[in-house]
């Protein structure tokens, strides 16, 4: 078995393999000189530890050995050949395989006028984790281009370790892709009462850096002067090897319900996969989610050991910005009624219901822990598919485990 791609979910595959029984050989391919490490730090922890922090691995060298799985570090492929079943490393080094992963993940989505200078940043691995962070700090100026997730962590963290910040987005909100306005309205507040500004609705002009600073011009005329400029406008699944072994792509590589790929001998998960999920009709989708890379590389693990299990989890996704925490199950695009309950303190759900009142998402933000219980009980009602009574969703007095056993 070889997996390419040594992220999240490539690594929770390879030790899937072993998990599930499988004894014969398992090669596990990576373009970092890193082991396998996790993501969701690189915004936070990597950026505002007291001491330059280590990658925050998968498993350790010692137990990739003890379980078997070769680690080959950077390693770029050149090519997968479906025909011969083989695997072409960028310096010659040729690997067979029965069943081949891919989980290449994505890359961060350029923007054409920014060049590759040294003020200019973008946030993918651990490497450009530790390369931001030696420009944050009292005194110092972020730029931030693009008001998703990624970028509003980034300006947390930054503002936490007193760097000024702006943020720059060119849609009429922040957080305009899968987070309600009413949600992302507060996150907005939160971050203005930090010191952050955001500027919605204005676009790139020009970017321009020299050895002092980087200038962004805006569409509507204003100069922003920084330090540093961090992109963070959304990110590009990672499909030339794919598409060179003649697979099919859509948003992603297409996969099916147990992440087979259009040839049979091969697998894609995580970021770079696009699938079905059969609780929104058969809707095919691509996540960009921790949650999603765990679950579809232990999935992948089993059913290219012949399970045939069809991926079936509720998408969750959550975003923690100082002392709040943003909780999303499920795809609330697919709701038409909106239903909210009030938990006290700031802290609030949405519930998302369908035309035939079906619970199909769940939005909530609040202090700490506040949402994450009930949106995990949410996500199972979504799963069961339950069309719970809306004046029970909006009541605090009733418990969403109450309505899940109903």
């Amino acid at each position: 078995m070889i997996i390419i791609g040594a992220g999240e979910c490539g690594g929770r595959a390879a030790l899937g393999l072993r998990e599930s029984g499988y004894g014969g050989p398992v090669t596990l391919i990576g373009e970092e000189a890193h082991l396998p490490y996790e993501r969701p730090p690189l915004s936070k922890e990597a950026m505002t530890a007291a001491e330059t922090p280590p990658a925050k691995t998968i498993a350790t060298a010692e137990h990739l050995a003890q379980q078997g799985i070769a680690f080959v570090s950077c390693g770029p492929v050149a090519s997968v050949e479906p025909i011969g079943k083989t695997v072409h490393l960028a310096d010659s080094r040729v690997f067979t395989y029965d069943k081949l992963l891919l989980a290449t993940g994505a890359v961060p989505r350029r923007l054409p006028l920014a060049g590759a200078g040294p003020r200019v940043a973008y946030l993918r691995t651990f490497d450009d984790a530790l390369a931001i962070r030696k420009h944050l700090g009292a005194g110092r100026k972020v730029a931030i281009i693009g008001g998703g997730f990624i970028g509003l962590e980034l300006a947390a963290s930054a503002r936490k370790l007193g760097s000024e910040v702006v943020v720059v987005e060119a849609q009429p909100r922040i957080l305009m892709r899968g987070v309600p306005a009413d949600i992302a309205a507060v996150i907005h507040a939160l971050h203005a009462d930090q010191g952050v500004e955001i500027a919605c609705g204005d676009g790139i002009a020009a970017i321009e850096e020299d050895a002092n600073a980087i200038r962004i011009q805006l569409s509507s005329g204003r100069l922003v002067e920084a330090d540093l400029a961090v992109i963070g406008i959304g990110a590009v699944p990672v499909t030339a090897l794919a598409e060179g072994a003649g697979l099919t792509i859509e948003n992603g590589i297409a996969v099916d319900e147990r992440l087979r790929t259009s040839d049979p001998n091969i697998f894609a998960a995580g970021d770079c996969c696009s699938f079905p999920l059969a609780i929104y009709g058969g809707r095919r989708v691509r996540l960009e989610a921790w949650r999603n890379a765990q679950e579809q590389g232990a999935l992948a693990a089993r059913n290219m050991l012949g399970a045939e299990e069809s991926h079936v989890a509720v998408p969750w996704f959550w975003s923690d910005q100082y002392d709040f925490s943003l909780h999303i199950a499920g795809l609330s695009d697919e709701g038409r009624t909106v239903v909210r309950r009030d938990l006290g303190n700031g802290a609030f759900i949405l519930f998302h219901l369908a035309e035939d009142g079906r619970l199909v998402a769940a939005s909530g933000v609040g202090p700490g822990n506040a949402v994450a219980r009930d949106i995990r009980l949410a996500q199972m009602l979504i799963a069961k598919r339950a069309r719970p009574d809306p004046s029970g969703l909006a009541s605090i007095e009733v418990r969403l485990k109450n309505l899940l056993a109903a």
